[in-house]
This record gives structure tokens, sequence and C-alpha cells, in this order.
């Protein structure tokens, strides 16, 4: 789950605090990294949940009412709690181990799932999936694909709660939300073992593209700080947003490290951090003073992409 978007993301953050938090070890900081990862990856746990939390709760709500109805009473529509994905997602093996190692559940957010289902309810996504005259998995799977883009998606009060539990997730959330999704339609309904949860990294080289991209960057520094001296001629080093030097010098780290990556892509993916993370201005700034940069390493035969 844990892709290279995410990374690089991690690693400029870490390097950023490195530098603003001295006193602590190169180890340490590295550590730091894998430690925000593994934040990610508890955040991506901690999202699908929220959907079998909902239903439970609309269930809870469904038993209430019966509670109080008349004998003779129309019974209520159970197709939304009974819903085969919902089912099957709350049995995943995986899925439940996290939550009874996380300890961590919506049990107390019952306000937010209130709410939530609310609106849900009263939702033209809801009603057309109440009032079809289908019944498949297909759909019920579908249904909460729609649902989690509709409600889920730049959630404000969903963003509070998140960052009650951990600082790293607000930031996080908009790249697992779309690996969320990505779990939604993978997801059979037969097939021993098609329905896992995607892993945590891909493959050991991601953990090693983390490792040496956040090393390299900062063992490295006054290299890379060199050469963004050496393209701003009509720029006081100092006065540059400190952001954006640390995004350029974790850029020319994975121009100089990794030389199996795409130029374009490394150039690409650091200019949108910059346009999201730093100053108005920082995208363009970041991407012309690499493009120069670049530009003179392969003059130089430094790098050859």
């Amino acid at each position: 789950m844990i892709n290279r978007v995410l990374i690089r993301l991690k690693v400029i953050q870490i390097v950023y605090a490195y530098y603003k938090n001295s006193g602590k070890s190169l180890k340490a900081a590295e550590d730091e990294v894998f430690f925000s990862l593994s934040k990610a990856y508890d955040l991506y746990h901690h999202m699908l949940l929220v959907m079998p939390a909902i239903t439970h709760y609309a269930a809870d709500r469904i038993s209430f009412l019966k509670s109080k109805m008349r004998v003779g009473g129309d019974a209520p529509d159970m197709k939304f709690v009974e819903n085969r994905f919902v089912a099957q997602l709350a049995n995943d093996a995986q899925l439940q181990k996290f939550a009874e190692k996380s300890k961590l559940n919506w049990v107390d957010s019952s306000d937010f799932l209130r709410r939530m289902l609310d609106t849900i309810e009263t939702s033209e996504i809801y009603t057309a999936y109440m009032e079809s005259g289908e019944s498949s998995y297909e759909e019920d799977k579908e249904l909460w694909r729609k649902l989690y883009k509709a409600f889920l998606f730049d959630n404000e009060e969903l963003d509070s709660i998140l960052e009650e539990h951990s600082l790293y997730w607000n930031d996080d959330r908009p790249i697992v939300d779309t690996f969320v999704l990505k779990t939604i339609k993978r997801f059979v309904e037969e097939g021993d073992g098609a329905n896992q949860l995607l892993p945590e990294y891909k493959d050991i080289a991601d953990m090693d593209f983390a490792r040496k991209l956040f090393r390299n960057a900062i063992t490295n520094a006054e290299e890379y700080r060199g050469m963004m001296a050496a393209s701003s001629k009509n720029w006081d080093m100092s006065r540059l947003a400190f952001m954006d030097v640390v995004i350029m010098q974790v850029a020319l780290a994975e121009i100089m490290t990794f030389g199996d990556i795409p130029l374009s892509v490394t150039l690409n993916e650091y200019v949108e951090i910059a346009k999201h993370y730093s100053t108005v201005k920082s995208g363009s700034f970041v991407n012309g003073l690499l493009d120069s940069i670049t530009k003179k390493l392969r003059e130089d035969g430094k790098i050859d992409k």
C-alpha cells in the first residue's frame, strides 16, 4: 500500500524536522521515517473499519426501532445492514487482527457515526440502492465505493477525529483514501485468499528506496545545496523558503541515487509536492531551479537520464 508518492512526502517531512529539531541522530530520524509510514498503514486499516462501524450503527438503530414497533407493523428494510461486501470486510482476518492489536475502533465516535448514517440515508446514492430491484454482491460493493467517495473524502469532522489519534494522519488521508477505494474494487465474492488487503509494502525495493532516499538526502546535503547555490545566482539562498530547499535536497538525492527512475518522474513528483506543501510560487521555482541543475549535471556527465 505504501507507494513511492507517500515515501517521498514522508522523507521530506522527516528531513525538514531533522533540521528544525536539532539533536536527533541520523538513525533516530531514519526510524521516524519508517514509523510515520507504518502510521499510514494503520490509517488504511482504520478507514476500512469505518464502513462496518457505520453499518453496525445502522443495525443497532433498526433493533431499537423494532423494540418500539407495534405488533403487525411493517418490517424494516434490512438491505443496507445486510450488505454482503461490508460483512465480508468485517470478517477479514487481517482487519480483525489489526483492530484487536491496535485497540483502534469507532466506538467512541458514535456521534460521528450517527451523523454519517443520517447523511447516507438521505442521499440519492442510498435511495437508489434501497429502491433497486437488484440484489447482488457487486451492487453492495459499488454502494460503498460511491458512499466513500461522496461522504468520507474531504470530511472535516472526520479529519478532526483522526487528528486526535495521530498527528500524521491528516497528511496521509488523500493517499490512503485512494488505496481504500482500490481495496473495495479488488474484493470478490468468492475465491479463497482473493480478498486480502493490500500489503504494507509492495516489495522490499520500496523499503530500500525510503532508506536510501532519506540517508542520501542528509549525508550529501552540502553537495546538493552547493548545486542549488551555483544554479541560483540571482537568489540569496538564505532567503529561500526552507521547505523549498528541503524539497530540492531530497529531489537531488533521488536524481543522483536512483539511475533507474526517469528524470521526468522525479521532477514532476517534487514539483507537485512543492505546490501543495510550500509557498504559492514554490512549484514554478522548484521546477525552474531543478531543471537548471539537471541540465548542468548532464553536461558534466554526472547523470545520464
